[in-house]
């Protein structure tokens, strides 16, 4: 496994995050406890040090803190990440709502000591919101709560997940110098980050954890005319109508502009992500030992040559299949 610094934190964090949505058994149907701790210890034996999960992830935080007390010193020299998201029940807060109606500061520790229960630790190492409106800088008792949350030594650094598709949303606020990390889709089909948010990580030392470089599966070729999940997957929607034809078609384009086997892209697609400005991590779920075994496996390849960087610059493909 490669290492990277984590921005300014200090933090030298695995090229290949364990990115633990998948372990919830909510969205993702098809994984249970025990499936999950060993892909999880497994991805650790292979140097994956950095594995980031949610409240809203169902399970997942409970899980991700079975497996670690399971493991001699309880995991020591992993680092946790962790997200708090919007007070109000809807999903990734729409534009037009005040802060305090979403991120007041108590909603921010509370949200913080149920995570600390469910992974069973006294700190994580990154917190992060769930969501983000850059209108919403310099508002808020938030950014009190965070103050405090680190001196009672709850929380090591902060961040934003950033909301799906807009790069931008957070640009204001990154400037303030208040975010250790970011969290944003980056991948081969959305390549909008590269133009403004990657660029002022770089410049203000603020991490960057890049996610769904796979595209939800996407870029890993299984994709194809036809494809169903199990019922009640997320995927069922996500890939809904005509989407999975529209994917097949634009992977096939990219598999023959590169000459390479469908069995190649998720190795380019995590090098891709890999190779973008101040980008100090990639988080990929991986519920399969297999996968883990794959993912973890891009730490022996090369970097991707600025010829095959160049060529996969011209497969960017503006969509967001989330609405």
């Amino acid at each position: 496994m490669r290492y990277r610094e984590l921005g300014r934190t200090g933090l030298t964090v695995s090229e290949i995050g364990f990115g633990a949505w998948g372990l919830g058994q909510g969205a993702w149907v098809g994984a249970d406890d025990d499936s999950a701790v060993r892909a999880l210890h497994r991805a650790l034996d292979l140097g994956v040090n950095l594995i980031d999960t949610a409240r809203a992830y169902d399970r997942s935080e409970r899980v991700v803190g079975r497996a670690l007390r399971e493991l001699p010193g309880g995991g020591d020299g992993v680092y946790v990440a962790t997200k708090v998201g919007p007070k109000i029940p809807v999903s990734l807060a729409p534009s037009g709502l005040d802060v305090m109606e979403v991120f007041p500061g108590a909603h921010l520790r509370e949200g913080l000591e149920t995570s600390l229960r469910e992974l069973g630790r006294d700190h994580v190492d990154l917190l992060q919101l769930h969501t983000w409106e850059d209108e919403w800088t310099g508002r808020g008792d938030w950014l009190e709560t965070v103050g405090a949350l680190k001196e009672e030594g709850k929380i090591r650094f902060f961040g934003i997940s950033v909301k799906d598709h807009q790069p931008e949303n957070v640009l204001t606020v990154l400037r303030t110098g208040v975010l250790d990390a970011v969290q944003v889709i980056y991948n081969i089909f959305e390549q909008a980050p590269s133009e403004a948010l990657l660029p002022a990580c770089a410049e203000y030392g603020v991490g960057v954890i890049g996610r769904v470089a796979l595209d939800e599966g996407a870029l890993t070729g299984s994709i194809r005319t036809g494809v169903t999940f199990p019922e009640g997957d997320w995927r069922n929607w996500y890939f809904r109508d005509d989407r999975a034809a529209l994917v097949e078609r634009r992977v096939d384009a990219l598999l023959a502009d590169l000459g390479i086997g469908v069995d190649e892209l998720p190795s380019v697609a995590l090098r891709f992500a890999l190779a973008g400005q101040a980008v100090s991590t990639v988080i990929v779920g991986m519920r399969s030992l297999a996968n883990v075994e794959r993912n973890a496996a891009v730490a022996e390849t090369p970097p991707l040559t600025d010829g095959q960087l160049t060529l996969l610059a011209k497969h960017r493909w503006p969509k967001n299949f989330y609405n």
